[in-house]
């Protein structure tokens, strides 16, 4: 599966989950917001050119915590659209994943 797939403009990134294995949702959503903004940086855009976002969270309860970890990384950016969805990942350790859409340069 590719991680990347861009097509006239627009950069799909497919569901980010976390490299590392850390157990609280801030640290987490750091390690993915990371790789996204490397893997956004190979695609010849960055995170000021989001168009939409999903982002999957196990508990509801660590909604608060990722979204100031979210709200940080995205300081001087317009907010892209997003949903925000509770789901079981793939992963029991995961409690988090992000996939994007965002427009090249």
């Amino acid at each position: 599966m590719s991680a990347v797939t861009i097509f006239n403009g627009v950069v799909y990134l497919s569901g980010q989950v976390p490299k590392t294995k850390v157990p609280d949702i801030e640290a987490q959503t750091r390690d993915i917001l990371a790789t996204i903004d490397q893997l956004l940086a190979q695609a010849n855009t960055d995170k000021s050119r989001l168009l939409s976002v999903q982002i999957f969270i196990k508990n509801l309860d660590d909604f608060p915590k990722m979204n100031a970890v979210w709200v940080e990384w995205l300081q001087g950016c317009v907010t892209p659209s997003r949903a925000t969805i509770q789901a079981d990942l793939v992963n029991p350790d995961w409690l988090i994943e992000i996939a994007v859409i965002a427009a090249q340069k």
